[in-house]
């Protein structure tokens, strides 16, 4: 058995080298693997003996070589190729083992140049993986440390490794190289500053954990994150108490981050099903979280909550008091931390620079049947230059500080999507209704029934897209709505204005919507 080794990650390459040794194997290497072998004490044939063609170019060039290859590709059921590589005085090799230069981990240093980007593109390593893994019939191609035990106990047990290994190990070397090649592309789209949409869209994605069930028992689901860093993303969160986090966790902790992510002062976002039911800011975080809590006492049982603060002790003594499934934030004094562990079964997360914004080309995609919708994230509120009130009476200073507010948080409402607030607080959230006037009298009705009857009067109202009709206006006046910021556009928007001047309502379009399906 004639076995070819070449690696870069050199993790118990010495270890399995002795073991093929001691099964008869001839071992081929190549450069620091070869010399890594040979300091061990291992015999090992150099490449450049093999080929009777020295390396060259700085190491670029040593197993692009028939020698190699036709070795590799030849099928041993063939006896055409038989014949040819006898003829040529060329040897099969039954196994190859190789990893590539670390090209991702080249691209994450810090002030890394394009210049030692590309030198860490390797070429012959995916060439000899191919070679190999063409031929699985007759050729094991190992390219992951942790299958190394696999094969050796094979080879122990049955002399060989098995068809049906050798085939698992083919489809690992494409998955392997097709995420090196993917790594490559999109690093280069990135110098190019290249944000359109390719003709092909491929993209790589490393797992970090599976999970237990997806959105419900039936379904299987993993997390994975993207490559690179990721600053800010829920992906770079330490967990620190509790079970692992769900899909649903995760995915719902996500949308109440990137809400999080609008706002400077302290704010805490709480969160169920998606969408954010209470929302407040204030001079500390302990009053936002107050504000939070308040404006939902009964949706927030369960939920997420996440804050752009540090959680103290007399924050985490309050926060103790109801169950929620995750709390993230920068950072925990250690006597809150000691607080929030007693609850065994909330997840605690801590999310260092966590108001961070994502970049605005970053992709928003949904999986449809059959393809993949993909869009830049709606990175924009608004553009203050298009803030245009239409109306006889304009916002107080009060009131137009409520309705940026309410703006942010509307924006992360499922649409159909109404938010009202009053002194940076949440009152009323209405989310994913059919039509708009079902959303804004939902959100009266739950601003009524959580807070109190008076809770919509003097509130701000916001609406993620155009009136239709002049009904939502009707509706908030009968609540008591002072100001209302929505996008404007519709063919009726003079009928809304017309009935904002009638109750002495002010009114703000700001020219952008957020739709959020």
């Amino acid at each position: 058995m004639r076995v070819l080794i070449s690696v870069s990650d050199k993790t118990g390459i010495v270890e399995l080298a002795k073991k093929l040794v001691s099964l008869n194997a001839e071992i081929i290497s190549t450069g620091g693997t070869y010399a890594k072998l040979r300091e061990a004490g291992i015999p090992a044939i150099e490449i450049s003996e093999l080929t009777g063609f020295p390396e060259c170019l700085d190491g670029r060039v040593k197993t692009l070589h028939p020698a190699v290859h036709a070795g590799l590709l030849a099928m041993r059921s063939n006896p055409e190729h038989t014949k040819q590589i006898r003829d040529l005085g060329i040897e099969p090799i039954d196994m190859v083992i190789v990893n590539l230069y670390p090209f991702k981990a080249t691209i994450l240093k810090d002030g890394v140049t394009r210049a030692e980007a590309v030198e860490n593109i390797d070429i012959g390593g995916p060439t000899m993986l191919r070679s190999a893994a063409k031929n699985y019939q007759d050729v094991a191609v190992v390219v992951d440390p942790s299958d190394y035990e696999t094969v050796l106990e094979e080879l122990e047990t049955n002399g060989e490794v098995s068809l049906d290994t050798k085939f698992y190990l083919m489809q690992k070397v494409f998955v392997h190289t097709s995420n090196y090649d993917t790594m490559i592309a999109d690093y280069l789209k990135q110098q190019r500053n290249d944000t359109s949409f390719p003709e092909t869209l491929t993209m790589t994605f490393e797992k970090v954990q599976e999970m237990r069930y997806g959105e419900n028992p039936h379904q299987k689901a993993a997390f994975y994150r993207e490559i690179g860093k990721k600053t800010g993303s829920l992906v770079d969160a330490v967990q620190l108490n509790g079970k692992e986090l769900s899909f649903n966790n995760i995915n719902d902790t996500n949308g109440a981050l990137e809400l999080l992510k609008e706002f400077t002062e302290p704010t805490v976002v709480a969160c169920k099903h998606g969408n954010p039911c209470g929302v407040g800011s204030a001079d500390t975080i302990f009053e936002a979280w107050t504000k939070a809590f308040e404006a939902d006492r009964v949706s927030i049982f369960g939920g997420i909550v996440v804050l752009n603060r540090p959680v103290s002790a007399a924050l985490a003594e309050e926060m103790k008091k109801i169950f929620l499934e995750v709390i993230v934030a920068p950072e925990y004094d250690p006597q809150a931390l000691a607080i929030l562990k007693t609850k065994k079964n909330v997840r605690i997360l801590k999310l260092n620079n966590i108001s961070v914004p994502q970049p605005e080309t970053a992709y928003d995609m949904k999986k449809v049947n059959g393809g993949l919708i993909v869009q830049t994230i709606d990175s924009k509120l608004l553009d203050m230059e298009d803030l245009k009130v239409v109306t006889k009476t304009a916002p107080t200073p009060q009131q137009m500080e409520d309705l940026l507010f309410a703006w942010k948080v509307v924006k992360f409402v499922k649409s159909n999507g109404i938010a009202i607030a009053k002194g940076k607080q949440t009152v009323g959230i209405g989310p994913g209704q059919v039509n708009r006037i079902w959303a804004a009298k939902q959100c009266f009705e739950h601003a009524a029934e959580l807070i109190g009857e008076d809770a919509a009067k003097g509130a701000v109202l916001a609406s993620d897209a155009f009136f239709p009709f002049d009904d939502c206006v009707e509706a908030a006046h009968a609540a008591g709505i002072t100001a209302i910021i929505q996008p404007g556009g519709s063919i009726r928007d003079q009928d809304s204005i017309d009935k904002c001047n009638e109750y002495g309502i002010s009114m703000v379009f700001t020219g952008m919507r957020h739709f959020r399906h």
